[in-house]
């Protein structure tokens, strides 16, 4: 018979994971509200209204263009348009093109170099003046700064309001700097943020208490840099207890390993020294940095490509921006830019973990699967007790079909666990899975018992599990029961659907078989199985047909190789004569087909 739906790749390789340690800080952005996207006015790569003549260059270089950012290919969109300005050097469109795909591509030199010209030609330019301001900072111009602020050169309100606060703090005006941060928090929407960067210059500063009020106000919702920060100042204050209860509430037992070491120094009684914020210049990378996580999720993820590309800039240190940068670049489809800057992240960082993840993601997604089993396999030799390096590598092993490496990755996923708990259901499962493909049933059925009874009516547990009873001819009830309370809890799923209705023809129900196939493959109408299916179930009502017209269609969606085969016999001497030729019983005797 067909291979059943569950075990084709993009379902059994796409098992739920657990949430990714790296989102801890980023679920925290009850800072961004409409008031806040509207502060941090963002920008195009390349004007996206523009045409040919708009932009001034010629059409070949046009339609370059537009279609490397299409890609998101930052490095070509820069390439391209830096030959289009060698004809026509002041076109501002141009510039403001090549000025952004530099940035995002982390050419800083050329960036801050056609910002100059941009800026140039149009002081008001926000692209420019957000690479400009961040120079001026990184060469600690302060009084630059306060002066181009003042004169109306800026990003935003927001960004704007912070980056002066910490020039001031940048020129030893404290005085001036809390007034600044001040002002910012009246601003609508703002005062998160506000209060947020006051706290980080009060603690650079030393005034502890002061920035421990700020940092444990409700007023500031939990983020993973503000933790870090509230524990280093709890620490300064001799409070390292109320650190650790602070690090336990906001991020439960699950902690990212940088926040598992900070802890076990709190716990050993260690006083954790304040470098969250050295200086004002890390401050303002602070500043695009904060930006950029509120903005991640809520626009395209380009623009805040652009704000954590200068927070890298001005602090080269900051792993959690060269991580964000990596995770965007990712998301935007340049694999090898962010398989570049995972690469940036050292094995000794706290987030390194994170890092290996996504690069062996980034790895998998531009089609080098050894890369990203190597990467993996590293991650689990440095940090064997971290439960979602072992699971992701049996994921792995799966989708190569190394079955008995998968099981073994599980296993000792598992022996992380002091005590097992609902989360760990998807483990139970994927090692089910990898046990049945080795046939070992007695083995697979105990995973997916124990996966049911840390979270009990899963439904890709339950038709995973009912559906194997069906291919092996036995415990039809409970395999029935179990789909049809897996297409109870997913009405909408198209596999688990399928199942029902396969179920129903495997027990010669074919006209019950009937609707529950017909809704399957609408709801999944390109799938080679489902569709294959579909025939089969005609076939057995008769429908002869219409039958022949759903395996045609099956083979149009390329099936694999055996089910090709297979659905090329039926149609060549109809399913009862392969059915009998697999030793299986025909839905209807030879004379009527």
């Amino acid at each position: 018979m067909p291979a059943r739906p569950t075990a084709r790749p993009d379902f059994v390789h796409s098992l739920p994971v657990p949430v990714r340690f790296a989102q801890a800080g980023r679920q925290a952005r009850l800072w961004m509200s409409g008031a806040v996207c509207a502060a941090v006015l963002t920008l195009a790569c390349v004007p996206q209204g523009a045409s040919a003549q708009d932009i001034g260059a010629d059409a070949g270089a046009y339609l370059a263009i537009r279609a490397a950012q299409r890609d998101n290919n930052f490095s070509a969109v820069s390439d391209y348009a830096l030959r289009a300005l060698i004809s026509d050097p002041e076109n501002v469109d141009l510039l403001e093109a090549a000025t952004t795909a530099a940035l995002i591509a982390g050419n800083w030199d050329d960036a801050v170099q056609l910002a100059t010209r941009l800026g140039a030609l149009l002081p008001d330019n926000q692209a420019a003046n957000m690479v400009l301001l961040a120079q001026e900072f990184r060469e600690q111009n302060y009084d630059a700064l306060t002066g181009d602020l003042t004169t109306g050169v800026g990003v935003s309100p927001l960004v704007n309001g912070l980056l002066g606060a910490w020039a001031e703090l940048g020129k030893g005006d404290m005085s001036a700097a809390l007034d600044g941060f001040d002002a910012v928090s009246d601003g609508p929407g703002l005062g998160a943020f506000g209060l947020y960067h006051k706290a980080l210059a009060l603690a650079q500063v030393g005034d502890f208490e002061s920035a421990a009020d700020i940092l444990e106000s409700p007023e500031l919702p939990p983020t993973r840099h503000g933790a870090i920060a509230l524990a280093q100042v709890l620490s300064q204050l001799e409070r390292n207890e109320d650190a650790i209860a602070m690090l336990d509430t906001v991020f439960g037992r699950d902690l990212p390993p940088g926040l598992l070491t900070l802890r076990t120094r709190l716990e050993a009684g260690e006083l954790i020294p304040f470098d969250s914020v050295a200086t004002p210049v890390q401050g303002a990378s602070e500043v695009f940095f904060s930006v950029a996580s509120a903005l991640e999720g809520e626009l395209d993820d380009a623009y805040a490509l652009l704000y954590v590309r200068l927070a890298q800039y001005l602090d080269p240190t900051m792993i959690d921006a060269q991580l964000l940068s990596a995770d965007l670049l990712s998301r935007l489809g340049n694999a090898q830019l962010a398989i570049d800057a995972y690469a940036l992240i050292p094995v000794d960082a706290p987030t390194y973990p994170m890092a290996a993840l996504g690069q062996a993601d980034a790895l998998r997604a531009a089609g080098d699967d050894a890369g990203a089993l190597e990467v993996l396999r590293a991650l689990v030799a440095s940090h064997p007790a971290l439960s979602i390096a072992q699971v992701e590598l049996g994921d792995a092993l799966r989708r190569e079909e190394d079955y008995a490496g998968a099981v073994s990755a599980y296993t000792d996923a598992l022996a992380t666990f002091e005590t097992e708990t609902s989360n760990e259901w998807f483990i139970h499962f994927a090692r089910g899975i990898s046990y049945e493909r080795l046939d070992d049933w007695p083995k697979a059925e105990a995973d997916f018992r124990r996966a049911l009874e840390l979270q009990p009516g899963q439904p890709q547990v339950l038709n995973y599990m009912g559906y194997s009873f069906l291919e092996m001819k036995t415990n039809y009830d409970e395999a029935m029961e179990m789909i049809r309370g897996a297409v109870a809890a997913r009405p909408d799923d198209g596999y688990i659907t399928d199942s029902l209705a396969w179920g129903l023809f495997r027990l010669g129900r074919y006209d019950e078989a009937l609707p529950p196939m017909e809704r399957a493959a609408l709801l999944m109408p390109s799938d080679p199985i489902i569709n294959d299916h579909f025939g089969d179930v005609l076939w057995a009502v008769g429908r002869t047909r219409e039958a022949r017209f759903q395996w045609r269609r099956a083979i149009s969606f390329e099936p694999e190789p055996e089910e090709l085969e297979r659905i090329r016999k039926k149609l060549d001497v109809g399913l009862d004569r392969v059915l009998i030729d697999e030793g299986e019983e025909p839905t209807r005797p030879l004379s009527d087909g």
